[in-house]
Order: structure tokens, then sequence, then C-alpha cells
């Protein structure tokens, strides 16, 4: 569905400029002159040479754009060069290198990336910076490795050792950026897994990365000699983060043991940088005082990451502890007060800090352990899963909501279910289609949402078709109330003794909620009174609606007999729509009072005020009068969003598409509403020479996915705001108005013009990728039948195949049709 494909465009975009100076992406276009100048200057530069704009392609050079600012950081200059406007040698000639970024030091190629392994800011961050301390920073495999990266150490530096569940992460980036850093000063070791993890106490299958500060260079004061051939490790218990891995690195330069000789509440809390690390006090006398010293430090050791060790002699005069107290301390979110304990072991005191976190990551070990095998055996069952809805169903899979709220529908309980209901809505499903899946918590959530709101009358149920195959396919004497299903997943309203109705909106709960809401009211409603027509134009039909644009619809008719074309359209509009008819005197009354010739169908979209509504004449034809009413319902200048996309493309006309960046301020703002109002003028001034063109506009802001659909159209980013034509219902070209001209109602009124006479160069065509049902229906239960012997034996094998061909499977043939359109965008 298309919307899946919007899914993943919304979870990477990031909108776009307005102004002129806005428009400027901040990521820097270089010209050949430009690259060759700082190449030779021996700067630093990681650039992308850009070929074609693909989807793909529009993602990356976003995220390229973010990791400017912050390779900036680092001495490295972050941009791209437009093959397209001028070529540089070797770089722009070859295809292959469309997916590869370059790393260039000191005059030359130094690194190149393929673009799979830098598909976001982190990735880019981490992989650039890796690249350049790759002769730094140490990459053990074993923990024979590791042990003799200790001893090298040994008596000069200490260790960071970074443990990351894969390369191109965020945690991966605050390594690299760490490392940048501290590199001189630490020596910086990773790892991605393997018999390391296994020194250190780490099961492999933790999702979790991880930080350990090995204490290798010699220190002065209280560190006790190093008997063992390995040095002694801290690890970092915060989530890693840059931040927290500065704040660990500053807290492993803190003292192990400082003596003091005051009260511990008289001792000034942590300073910077280790105002948010508790302080543990242990009380010294003077005949034990070495004795004391030593189970300090060993203690402090212990500690070590977790809080700050002091030692309180006693034997000064400003301690006024009582004797009964061995022990004391301070917690940061605790202001300034101090806990006295009295100690049966210094041991007692990692109570306090050590055993609570200790409880929590063995219990959540003992969760891995326990599912780890079941997880396995589901994993191999599922094999490899291709895009993010299926990750996501996969991922959710033990958090379904139950089938309580909905009616599960089969053969033999159809008829007789939506019989006794006045609205069916009914979800035709497959278990292994992972959009049906996702659409179907959406479908239980709207179930239970019209249930908490005691909504009546409305009976939501499901039929799962890998089960119930012969109701799916509309078997021959099933008297089903609606054609064989071709797409999953597919919603039909149900009212007795009327036609089934598709839900053709957006596959998310509340596109479907407002479509059931307004489907309970009846289309149209026999209006008798002045009063109730008011009532019809100006309330809300239930308080589930309070929250919706409703758009309405009243038919005016001097007598029942002329009212059939208009029922009809009516019976199409229900579910998005309000419409109502008067009739006979009423009628007359009303169309006196607005001045309005009868038969007439007055139209009030959510858009304008309802005292103005659009007059259109009452055709004798349902289907033209439909068209009509659509035309009239729709904004002058809408703006096209995910959700209301499938609808503009069923209306067939060519799309005139405005694109305008994210406002940065009041200026920005005004100058977007300066160019919609531009556009509408010429939609509404010119009339019927634009009705053959849905003008509409788009904010990047607040519709990220379009920023990639405008840079496949035109090849590349064009500075803001930017107008296309595409969907041409004449061919596949796409046109784009002549950058950074003024958009002006008679400049583009004369560009339109020049289109439609062929003098007009396209800018490129649309793909001619189509998007047909996940899967095509099976009838399994009809396959295994003709597989019977005696009917195998009555069959010539030619006969055979035509049976295969023709009534194995419902031949989707409507999917050919406008649904095809509603998915070949975004």
């Amino acid at each position: 569905m298309m919307w899946m494909c919007v899914t993943v465009f919304l979870l990477w975009m990031r909108s776009g400029r307005c102004t002129d100076k806005a428009n400027t992406s901040d990521l820097i276009e270089y010209t050949a002159s430009d690259f060759y100048e700082k190449l030779h200057s021996g700067k630093m530069m990681f650039i992308y040479f850009e070929h074609q704009v693909s989807p793909t392609i529009s993602l990356f050079l976003v995220e390229l754009e973010k990791s400017a600012e912050a390779l900036q950081d680092y001495g490295v200059l972050v941009g791209k060069v437009n093959c397209n406007k001028e070529l540089v040698y070797t770089y722009c000639a070859e295809e292959q290198l469309l997916h590869t970024a370059f790393l260039f030091r000191g005059g030359k190629e130094f690194l190149s990336f393929d673009l799979d392994t830098i598909f976001d800011v982190n990735s880019i961050v981490s992989e650039v910076l890796f690249a350049i301390l790759r002769d730094e920073i140490k990459y053990v495999h074993t923990d024979a490795d590791l042990l003799a990266m200790e001893k090298a150490a040994r008596g000069k530096k200490d260790i960071v050792l970074g443990y990351v569940c894969s390369l191109g992460t965020q945690e991966h980036r605050s390594i690299m950026e760490t490392a940048y850093v501290y590199g001189s000063k630490y020596q910086f070791i990773l790892i991605t897994g393997g018999p390391v993890l296994k020194h250190l106490g780490v099961n492999e299958s933790s999702p979790s990365s991880r930080v350990w500060f090995l204490h290798c260079r010699v220190h002065s004061g209280f560190m006790t000699p190093m008997t063992s051939e390995r040095c002694p490790l801290t690890r970092m218990r915060k989530p890693l983060s840059t931040l927290s891995l500065h704040s660990f690195l500053q807290l492993m330069e803190a003292p192990l043991v400082t003596e003091v000789y005051d009260d511990p509440s008289s001792v000034q809390p942590p300073q910077f940088p280790y105002q948010q690390t508790p302080q543990v006090f242990l009380f010294s006398h003077p005949a034990t005082e070495h004795l004391d010293l030593d189970t300090a430090t060993t203690l402090a050791w212990r500690l070590r990451g977790l809080a700050l060790l002091l030692l309180v002699h006693r034997q000064s005069p400003a301690v006024k502890t009582l004797d009964e107290y061995n022990a004391a301390y301070r917690l940061p979110e605790k202001s300034l007060e101090v806990k006295y304990l009295t100690l049966n072991s210094p041991d007692e005191v990692l109570v306090l800090f050590a055993d609570q976190e200790k409880d929590e990551e063995e219990e959540e070990d003992d969760e891995e352990d326990n599912e780890g095998v079941d997880d396995d055996e589901e994993d191999s069952h599922f094999g490899k899963l291709d895009d993010e809805i299926a990750a996501a169903v996969f991922e959710n899979r033990g958090t379904l909501s139950d089938m309580d709220s909905v009616t599960q529908l089969t053969s033999d309980n159809f008829h007789s279910a939506v019989a006794q209901s006045g609205l069916t809505v009914v979800l035709f499903y497959l278990k292994w289609d992972a959009v049906s899946m996702a659409f179907l918590s959406s479908f239980i959530e709207v179930a239970e949402r019209l249930a908490d709101s005691e909504v009546n009358k409305v009976q939501m149920s499901v039929v799962d078709c890998s089960e119930w195959t012969d109701l799916c396919a509309a078997q021959p004497g099933s008297a089903v109330p609606f054609q064989p299903i071709t797409a999953f997943p597919s919603v039909l309203l149900l009212h007795p003794q009327h036609p089934a109705q598709h839900f053709r909106g957006m596959l998310g709960s509340e596109s479907l909620h407002r479509f059931i809401m307004i489907s309970r009211v009846a289309s149209p409603v026999r209006l008798s009174t002045l009063e109730e027509a008011q009532s019809f134009l100006l309330e809300v039909p239930h308080p589930e609606l309070a929250g919706y644009q409703l758009d309405r619809v009243v038919g005016l008719f001097e007598a029942q007999t002329q009212t059939a074309a208009f029922t009809e359209a009516a019976k199409s509009l229900r579910g998005d729509a309000l419409t109502g008819l008067l009739t006979d005197e009423l009628a007359e009354k009303w169309a006196a009072d607005h001045t309005v010739d009868l038969p007439a169908v007055l139209v009030f979209p959510s858009w304008r005020t309802h005292t103005h509504p659009f007059t259109l004449p009452a055709s004798s034809s349902a289907e033209e009068l439909l068209t009509h009413i659509n035309t009239a319902l729709l904004h002058p200048m809408p703006e096209l969003t995910v959700e209301n996309l499938p609808s503009f493309l069923l209306l067939g006309k060519a799309l005139l598409l405005l694109f305008v960046g994210e406002e940065e301020d009041k200026i920005g703002r005004r100058q977007n509403q300066a160019l919609v109002k531009e556009m509408r003028t010429l939609v509404e001034s010119e009339g019927e020479t634009m009705e053959r063109y849905l003008a509409c506009w788009i904010h990047l802001g607040r519709t990220p996915a379009g920023m990639s659909v405008l840079g496949s159209y035109v090849g590349s980013m064009p500075p803001l705001p930017a107008l296309v034509l595409t969907h041409l219902p004449s061919g596949d070209q796409i046109y784009q108005y002549p950058p950074n001209t003024p958009i002006v109602a008679s400049s583009v009124l004369h560009w339109l013009q020049r289109v439609e006479d062929g003098t007009e160069s396209p800018t490129g065509l649309l793909d001619e990728d189509s998007w047909p049902p996940a899967f095509e229906f099976y009838d399994f239960l009809k396959i295994m039948d003709m597989q019977e012997p005696d009917s195998a034996q009555q069959q010539t094998p030619k006969e055979e195949e035509e049976e295969v061909n023709v009534k194995e499977h419902v031949v989707v043939e409507d999917m050919t049709g406008d649904n095809r359109h509603a998915h070949s965008e975004l």
C-alpha cells in the first residue's frame, strides 16, 4: 500500500526551508574549481558526487546535510559536487560511483564509503571519524588480543574499551567523538562481539552497548600494586552517549580515596564535574589509620564509577560525629543531607549503590535467556523481514490487541450477522500479510473506541481469508453483497438491503473512524422542516464527529420523482460527506429564501462558511452530478498530505504541485501564504482553463515525504519554492516551472500554455512502477477439489489448464485502474 512507503519516508525525512536564504541548503555545493582548490589546500573533505537524485539518494543528502555541522567541529568539510552541472574527472564519469561518497585527506582520496554503510547522520559521523582515527583506535577480536593491549599500555595509558552492537549507530558515534577528543590521553579499543565479551561477563545477545575503563596507567597515591597481569576495570553504568561517556571519563580521573579532617556535614558536596556523584564516608581511628586506609582503598575500587569515597580522620577536633557511627553517605538528589550508618562490614555500603542495579541486570538477563529459544524458533519461521511494516508487526507480535471487541465472521454466520446489525464493518485480511496484521491493530482500536463511546448498531467484524476462502472469493450461490476480495487488507461497510461500501481512505484508525461515523448517518437525510435543515447545516450528528471537518450537500427538488439521480449520488458520498434532501413546498421556500432556481444542489464545503454554498444544477445523471459535487467540495488550492493523496489521484487530473519549505519565522510564513494565495487566484480567475489541473501545495515541514518526491521528479533538490506539473492524463512527462523565477499567476498561466503547445521541454518522466496487490487471491478449497482423481480423469490436459487459469484465481482487474495510481507515488 502507498502508506507503507510513506511510513519509511516519514521516519527519515527533514523539512526544507522557504525563504531565499533558507532555501540554500546547509550542504555546500562545490564547483569543480572549488573542489580542486580545497583538495590542494590539504583540508579534510567528505564529498558526494551527485549524478541523479532517486528517493534513496535524496534521503542520504538530507542526512549528509545534518552531518555537515557535526563534522565541521572535527575539521572536516562536508559537501557535494553536482555532476549534472560540471564534471570532476573520474568521480563524475563513472556511474558505479553513484552510491559512493569519498573522504579526502592530505590532497588525495583517503577512503570511499558505500551509501549502505552511511545511511544517517550517526553512521556518517561515526564512520568518517572512525576512518580518521583508524590508526589510533584499535579493534580487537580475541581476549588474547586484549591482554596484549593491556600489557602494552601498562604504566603508560589507561584504556577505554567500547562495545557496540553494530557500527554506524548513535553509540558508535559517541565513542568516535569521544576518542577524537581524548585519543591522546587514553587508548581507545572497539569491539563488536566475540570472545572478549565472555571475559567481560557480557552475553553477546545483549542489545545494549557498553563501555569499560581499564586502569592500566600507574597511579600515584592510594592505588594498590597490580599483581595481576590484567588491568582493573570499571564499567560505565549509564546508557552510552557522548555526554555520559565524557562524564564517566571525568569520574575516572577523580581521586580514588580523599582524606578529610572535617565532619561529613561540613564537607562540601562534589564539585564539577562530579556534582551528580554520591559521596561515601568511612571513619578512621588513629590506632588503625593504616588498616582503615587499606580498607577504604579496597572499597573505593569496588565503588569506582558509583560513588566517591572519603576517609574521615576522627583525630581532628572538627569531626563531631558520634563514635557509634562508622560510615555515612550523601546522595546528590537529596540536597545536602548526610545519613549516618553503623556497619558490621564496609562491604555493606555496596548495598546502597550496587545490589539493586545488579538484581535488575540479572532479571533482564534471565528474561532474555528464557525468551531466547522461542524467539529463535519464531525468527526462523518468519524469515527475513524486508520492510519496516513487516518488522514492526514482528516486533510487536506479542502485544497485538485481543479480538474480543470484534466479531469473527465465517461462511456459516456471515448472513445472519449482517442482517442483525444496522451497519456491519468488515475487515478482510490475511494472517501472513504484514500490512493486514498492522491494520488489524488499528481496526481493533476503532472497535474499542466505538464500544467505549457507546456507539450503537455498529458491528465491527473480521474475516480471515486464509481460512474462509469461499466467503472472500464470493462464490456463486453464496449471495454475498460484494464482489470477490482482490486486495488485502480491505474494509467493506454493509447496510442491510444496500450495496457494499468500500473504504478507500488511509489505513489508519482516525480515517476509518471518521468514515464509519459519517456512514451511520442516512444518505440522504430526509429534511421535513426548515429547523431540521438549519440543524443539518450547523450541528454535528454525533459527539464523536465533533473534531472532524464535515462537508455537507443539500438537494432541492419540486417533487419526489426528480430525486433519483441525487439519491444515487448521495449513496456514493456516504462516509465522505453528509447529504440532505428537501422536496415539495419546503424546497420551494428554501429556494425563495436563497434566490435559487429549482431543482438545485447546494454544496457546503467544510473549508467554506455555510452562508456561501456552491449552487449546482441538478443533473439527470448521478455520475455527472457526483463529479460536480466532488469538484465543488475540493478546496481551490488544497494542501496535499499523505492522507488525502489517494483521493486527489482518483480525480484523474494533472497535478500542479507547489512545494514550499518550513517557515522559520513570521516572514517565511507570510511568504508561503502569499504564494498559495497567488496560485489560488490563478485557479479562481481562469475558471475552465484550470479545470483540467488540480492545483495544490505541499508543506515540506508537515509532509517531509514530499522532499523525496520533489527530488525524484526533477533529478535533484531545487531551490524552494518549486512548482511542478505531473500526472498528465496525456502522458508520464514531468514539467518544472523555471527555478528562481517569481511564481506569478500570469507567468504560470503562460508556462502551462507552453506545456500544452508542446514548446516546453519535460524535466523527467514518471516511473512506470505499479503497485499491484501484495497477494493475489487463491481459492485454496477449489484447488483442493480440482485435485480429486475423479475430477482429474474427466478433464483433458488443455481443459485442466484453462480451469486453473480461469477458476483457481480471482482475476485482479480493478487494481489496474485508479487504485494503482494511488500507489504510484510517495
